[in-house]
């Protein structure tokens, strides 16, 4: 199984499917994988097959680090489009969470104003005030919600300490529309239990949810690297398709990466 594991602090850029020309901010160790979800699609591998043996970097060591890329990155003439918290995990675990978007977004403004701040996190963390307050300052605040059946997500996302999908949502909905739904559509069969996610008695409900967030957004996606779990299949075309429409009949503003 090929894992994918990111340097740290800062990688790319790269070319995301979903936000274009990406430089990355990575707040977790370079030789492992930490988060708060366990999900078998992960492309970093499965926690307890990559557990890092260095510390998380230091607000100093990132910001420096940024600094130093998006000036290289200004005199090259080769600005990102976005500057993306993702990498080994789950961003938030990182204690110093809302200092670094405070600080990167001190940098964008000097460095490329045009880049918008993103962060992918998988929404377990932002119950807690400082998580939620730091995410509402991004530009795009993307929070994953694959399902709202908790069978599905114990199975499939595999929470590590407490989590319930109601509770979540309900948060999400604070946000009052300063956010983007992230969900992965996939198919297949793992220890024999089916974990197509593209159906209606999946997607109408997950749907409904969606309208009670009113995102400013929905993105959607399916695998696109080896995963750590055999048995998993992509969505096709077709059925991203079919979930784009479905939330636009809505008036939600959708769209697919295949």
């Amino acid at each position: 199984m090929a894992t994918v594991l990111y340097p740290s602090p800062i990688f790319g850029p790269v070319k995301s499917r979903r936000l274009g020309v990406s430089l990355g901010i990575n707040l977790l160790p370079e030789d492992g994988k930490m988060c708060t979800f366990d999900c078998i699609y992960c492309e970093c591998g499965l926690c307890k097959d990559n557990r890092p043996g260095k510390p998380l970097p230091k607000r100093e060591e990132v910001s420096a680090a940024l600094e130093k890329k998006l000036a290289e990155m200004q005199a090259e003439g080769t600005l990102p489009d976005v500057i993306t918290f993702a990498g080994n995990g789950e961003p938030t675990i990182h204690p110093d969470f809302g200092g670094i978007i405070d600080d990167t977004i001190e940098l964008r403004n000097r460095y490329c104003p045009e880049a918008k701040v993103s962060v992918l996190t998988n929404s377990t963390a932002i119950s807690l005030p400082r998580v939620f307050e730091a995410l509402a300052k991004a530009d795009n605040n993307i929070l994953k919600l694959d399902t709202v059946n908790s069978e599905y997500i114990n199975f499939v996302d595999r929470p590590k300490g407490k989590y319930n999908v109601n509770d979540t949502i309900e948060r999400m909905k604070a946000f009052n529309g300063k956010a983007v739904i992230q969900t992965m559509f996939m198919k297949g069969t793992v220890d024999g239990v089916n974990v197509d996610n593209t159906g209606d008695d999946y997607v109408k409900p997950w749907i409904e949810a969606v309208k009670e967030i009113a995102p400013r957004e929905v993105m959607i996606y399916t695998i696109d690297r080896e995963t750590p779990v055999q048995g998993l299949q992509k969505a096709t075309h077709e059925e991203l398709d079919r979930i784009v429409e479905l939330l636009k009949k809505e008036g939600i503003k959708a769209s697919a990466s295949y």
